[in-house]
């Protein structure tokens, strides 16, 4: 059984995890990564009253947040 690397996208984790500490509720961390349609949702909504933030936070940290093209995060 062989197992075959992800491929990591271009958009930094470390970079992702501070847009969304600062800059969450504006969806900033959303538009980094090419999100721009739940970016403007997220800049609408303060980050769905900041519940959609500590969620999108927490992703980030484990490692289950995604670029536009589905590729995970460069850590």
């Amino acid at each position: 059984m062989s197992t075959t690397p992800v491929a990591a996208g271009q958009k930094s984790w470390v970079v992702a995890i501070l847009l969304c500490l600062f800059l969450g509720t504006l969806g900033v961390h959303r538009f980094y990564v090419g999100k721009i349609g739940t970016g403007i949702l997220m800049l609408i909504t303060l980050g769905g009253f900041g519940i959609w933030t500590l969620i999108d936070l927490i992703m980030i940290i484990v490692g289950k947040f995604s670029d536009k093209q589905g590729l995970p995060l460069a850590r």
